[in-house]
């Protein structure tokens, strides 16, 4: 499992574990059932706190991705297509919400930026 903290990121380091660890087991790069490493296995690799990746696993498990077993360690739960599509559906709810950010810096009208979507729909079915 390759993870990359950035100490430039505004985003905390333990959601940038726990991101990069749900979109892996999103991604089937982390198979169902499969064992994480440790939580201080990853905090010694990753030089953070075991506090850190102690909170990543535990949202990750609260979030239904994973499961601790006492003693066994922190196991991939088979995937919830309805949690994913959720997830799915914020990430790009976000995206969008960032577009209308920008378009308003640049004081883009709402049928101009719907004309750019449309435009990239179009591209997108060919």
């Amino acid at each position: 499992m390759n993870i990359v903290i950035s100490n430039r990121s505004d985003q905390p380091i333990y959601e940038q574990i726990k991101e990069q660890i749900r979109s892996a087991i999103i991604r089937d790069e982390i198979a169902e059932n499969e064992i994480l490493p440790s939580i201080r296995a990853l905090a010694s690799d990753l030089r953070v706190s075991v506090i850190t990746t102690k909170r990543a696993y535990d949202e990750l498990e609260i979030d239904g991705y994973i499961v601790t077993l006492p003693g066994k360690g922190c196991f991939v739960l088979p995937k919830n297509q309805e949690q994913i599509r959720e997830q799915k559906l914020r990430e790009i709810e976000q995206d969008l919400s960032d577009a209308i950010t920008n378009a308003k810096l640049l004081h883009l009208t709402g049928d101009e930026l719907t004309g750019m979507l449309q435009v990239l729909l179009e591209e997108e079915k060919n």
